[in-house]
């Protein structure tokens, strides 16, 4: 299965989702990637976007390569594993995690301003992204998430490695994925285009979303 793009994955998997219109979900997108498709999956079930910001935490000098994550409310989630064996330093580490604690913070403003507050008690809870490849991201959000109380709380995503899936939906309610398997490259092998989306596409969806509700 391929993606055109984020938009239409999200097009796609919102028809997965719609049994949870009728309980008026709260739509938490993992920002970049995962607001265009959180954006039509918002638009089908007829309630507003939002965003939850994680961050991932990269091997020093392979970025590339989660070794953890970072979530709003001071979640931290590490491979303590592979960082043992790319035998990254204490301040190594320390540094990257300051620079991406930074990040999160510059984007939370940025995104949703530094007076909102989100209110996930006892609510349905749909957190979305592109695509869950070691889930670490997810993992952070999930566990920021459930701090705050919700009635339940739905992983969805376009694509996802098998393996994850199952890890991933020990730790939720429900996952919920258009396409799982077992050999799994990258996120991005999954979908024609899957260009970077800026922080003024974010921010686009986020007031499109608002005007719709209104």
């Amino acid at each position: 299965m391929m993606f055109k793009d984020r938009r239409s994955a999200g097009i796609r998997l919102a028809q997965l989702l719609l049994p949870f219109k009728d309980c008026r979900p709260v739509i938490l997108a993992l920002p970049r990637g995962g607001v265009p498709v959180a954006y039509e999956v918002a638009q089908a079930l007829q309630v507003p976007l939002q965003v939850f910001v994680v961050r991932k935490i990269g091997a020093p000098g392979h970025e590339e390569l989660g070794i953890g994550a970072l979530a709003e409310g001071g979640i931290k989630i590490l491979d303590e594993q592979l960082i043992n064996h790319l035998a990254v330093t204490p301040d190594e580490l320390k540094n990257t995690i300051n620079r991406e604690g930074r990040e999160l913070k510059r984007r939370v403003k940025d995104y949703r301003g530094k007076n909102f507050t989100l209110d996930l008690q006892g609510r349905t809870v749909i957190i979305i992204d592109d695509g869950l490849a070691t889930g670490f991201s997810a993992r952070a959000a999930l566990e920021a998430v459930r701090r705050k109380q919700p009635a339940e709380i739905i992983l969805a995503s376009p694509v996802c490695p098998r393996d994850t899936a199952e890890t991933l939906s020990r730790l939720t309610d429900r996952v919920v994925c258009l396409a799982e398997s077992s050999e799994f490259a990258s996120v991005g092998s999954w979908y024609e285009d899957f260009s970077q989306v800026t922080d003024e596409e974010v921010k686009k969806d986020i007031v499109k979303s608002r005007l719709a509700e209104g």
